[in-house]
């Protein structure tokens, strides 16, 4: 049977860090309020940066960690393309220097990378490539509203990568092979999280003409309504993904779940009984990277020696969409390269 096995793990955040401090002001709402409420001290922030420039640095270290020299497709997950058209992985395949490979983008919210993940493995299982670069990469402080300190103390900017390539013949469950996949969606409060464009922009202006107001062109969030659904929605597709690989939560080692907020990681924590820690959290100095913030995540993790071969990993995210997605795998020896952390 035909596998799609991790090969390598690459990270890039821009240099530029926005603490608290310079986010707030003399507001009173200050940095011990965020940190309370959502776990973040710092966050980067892309200057002069877009979406594609994060996804080709976190792409070409994926490939150096892989000892690798192209890819046979390039996919990117992101939630604030640079253009609505065209898609941007075809650029980022450019400039990797990887030809006229298949590439689009995929937008899924922040569960965006996960779905990546499944179509990349499926891409490989079935014969279409050998070889796949999935790209998480967003610049979501392009899309909030400079007004919004609320919104800005929330999100970052980053991007992750992993290079997939064929295994031999094996078993599902062997090192670096993701899956089994739990992904699922509600369209119906696709309002809880939105960015207008196009027709929906349109018409929203329309209709705040209508009412006297001015129509938004940033990002919106119900939070409290997301952060009720978020710990919910990633413990129950977890617990989904873990039934189907076999696993039962007292074999797992590690959850490398969506940096939503750090309540939202603690509440992961105590609904399904994992120890303090076993849930990794970097968001108190990334903040949420949307797309990005798995791979970011497990990237930096697999650098720093928090991920040993054998260990028995899951992951998890959930978001705008509303989307939700989770995985498993058997930590293989594989390298990451990353930058701009520390």
């Amino acid at each position: 049977m035909r596998t799609s096995v991790l090969a390598g793990l690459g990270a890039y955040v821009p240099p530029r860090a926005l603490t608290n401090a310079e986010l707030c002001g003399r507001r009173p709402l200050g940095d011990e309020w965020i940190r309370e409420r959502i776990g973040v001290a710092s966050r980067r922030i892309a200057d002069g940066e877009a979406t594609v420039d994060l996804a080709v640095r976190a792409g070409r270290h994926a490939l150096t960690a892989a000892g690798a020299s192209g890819a046979d497709a390039v996919l990117l997950a992101t939630t604030s393309p640079d253009r609505l058209l065209p898609a941007g992985a075809p650029e980022v395949a450019a400039r990797l220097g990887l030809g006229t490979v298949p590439a689009f983008d995929l937008a899924a919210g922040c569960s965006g990378f996960l779905y990546g993940l499944c179509v990349a493995s499926a891409m490989i299982t079935g014969g279409t490539c050998d070889s796949v670069l999935v790209v998480g990469s967003d610049v979501f402080s392009a899309f909030l509203d400079p007004q919004d300190w609320l919104m800005s103390a929330i999100f970052g900017d980053g991007a992750g990568a992993v290079l997939l390539r064929a295994g031999a013949a094996g078993t599902a469950g062997g090192p670096g092979v993701f899956g089994p996949f739990d992904l699922g969606s509600d369209g119906s409060q696709a309002d809880l999280l939105e960015v207008p464009g196009g027709g929906s922009r349109a018409r929203k202006r329309r209709s705040a003409e209508r009412d006297g107001e001015e129509a938004s062109p940033y990002f919106r969030m119900d939070g409290p309504a997301v952060l009720k659904q978020a710990v919910v929605g990633m413990c129950d597709s977890l617990t989904r993904a873990l039934d189907r690989a076999g696993w039962s939560l007292g074999e797992l080692d590690v959850v490398v779940a969506h940096q939503a907020n750090q309540r939202i990681l603690d509440g992961i924590t105590d609904e399904l009984g994992l120890a303090p820690g076993q849930v990794l959290s970097h968001i108190g100095t990334y903040g949420n990277t949307a797309a990005a913030s798995v791979p970011v995540l497990l990237a930096q993790a697999a650098a720093a020696g928090k991920l040993v071969p054998g260990q028995r990993v899951a992951l998890t995210a959930f978001g705008a969409g509303l989307a939700w997605g989770s995985t498993t795998l058997v930590w293989p020896g594989v390298r990451a390269v990353t930058e701009g952390d520390g």
